[in-house]
C-alpha cells in the first residue's frame, strides 16, 4: 500500500540535524548527517542493519552526543541542554523501542498509567483511568487492559508499546524498527497504526526500519542511509527509480510484490 498524502507544514522544521558526526573508538558510524523533519511528516530511514539507524536515532533522543554536528529539536540544541530541561523535551519526544520496553511485571493498564503518574502528578485517578483506556481504544487492545505482557502476541506487545508512549500525548513520535520480528500481516497492521497516530495525535515520526514495505507505507519522504550517509532522500518511487547502483541491490535484497 502506497502511503496517503499527509497534512506537513514545511515552513516548520522540528527535528534540524546538520553535519552529525559520530564514532566509537576506531569506528566510525555515521558520516555527515543533514536532515529536517517538518511539523506533521513521517520520515523513513532506511538501511541495512550496521549503517547506522540507532545511533542516528538515539542521538536525536539525547540519549546519545555527536562527535560532531548539531541536533536541534524545536529549535533547542539538544546535547546542550541543562538535565531538567532534556527531561521536559523528552516528554514531547516519544520513543517505541525495538523490543517495547513492557514491565512482565506489570498488566497493561499498569504499564500504561506508570509514565502518567511519574510526569502527570496533577491527573486524578479518573483521569488517568480514561486516559489509559481511551490510548487503548486508539490502538485497538481495549479488551487486554487488564492482561499480563506475556499474555500478548508480538504484534499486541508492540501495540501496547505505542499506546505507552503516546499515553503522554508527544508531538514527535520516533519508532526503532517498529515491525522486526513480525509477521507480515501483523507488520501491516502496525504500518497502519502508525499512520493512524500520525492523524490522529498529529505527530512528526522518523522511523527507522530496513522493511521497504514500512517504508513505503508510512513514509512521506524516505532517506536511505549507507555506510553512514544519506544515499537518497525523497518519496518512496524517487528514491528507488534513479538507478543508484545501492538503491537498486537494497530494493532487490528486500524483494517487494506488486500491488
Amino acid at each position: 500500500m502506497k502511503k496517503s498524502a499527509a497534512h506537513i507544514n514545511k515552513e516548520n522544521a522540528v527535528i534540524r540535524l546538520r553535519g552529525l558526526v559520530k564514532s566509537f573508538g576506531d569506528l566510525s558510524v555515521l558520516k555527515g548527517i543533514d536532515l529536517d523533519v517538518y511539523e506533521g511528516e513521517n520520515v523513513v530511514v532506511l538501511g541495512r542493519s550496521g549503517s547506522g539507524k540507532s545511533v542516528l536515532i538515539k542521538l536525536i533522543a539525547g540519549m546519545l552526543k555527536p562527535d560532531q554536528g548539531s541536533v536541534k529539536i524545536f529549535g533547542m540544541e539538544v546535547p546542550q541542554l541543562a538535565p531538567k530541561v532534556l527531561q521536559q523535551l523528552r516528554l514531547r519526544v516519544g520513543f517505541s523501542f525495538q523490543g517495547s520496553a513492557l514491565y512482565d511485571s506489570m498488566t497493561v493498564r499498569e504499564n500504561l498509567e506508570f509514565p502518567l503518574v511519574r510526569n502527570k502528578r496533577e491527573l486524578t485517578s479518573k483521569q488517568v483511568d480514561e486516559a489509559v483506556e481511551q490510548v487503548l481504544d486508539n490502538v485497538g487492545l481495549l479488551a487486554f487492559v487488564d492482561q499480563m505482557p506475556a499474555q500478548l502476541s508480538g504484534g499486541q506487545r508492540k501495540r501496547i508499546g505505542i499506546a505507552r508512549t503516546l499515553i503522554l500525548q508527544p508531538d514527535i513520535m520516533l519508532y526503532d524498527e517498529p515491525t522486526a520480528g513480525l509477521d507480515p500481516v501483523t507488520s501491516i497492521e502496525i504500518n497502519d497504526l502508525i499512520n493512524e497516530v500520525q492523524v490522529k495525535y498529529k505527530t512528526s515520526s522518523i522511523i527507522i526500519t530496513h522493511d521497504l514495505v514500512c517504508a513505503r507505507t508510512t513514509g512521506d519522504r524516505i532517506a536511505l542511509m549507507v555506510e553512514g550517509k544519506f544515499r537518497e532522500t525523497g518519496s518512496f518511487e524517487e528514491v528507488f527509480e534513479r538507478n543508484d547502483p545501492e538503491a537498486k541491490r537494497f530494493y532487490e535484497y528486500n524483494f517487494i510484490g506488486e500491488e
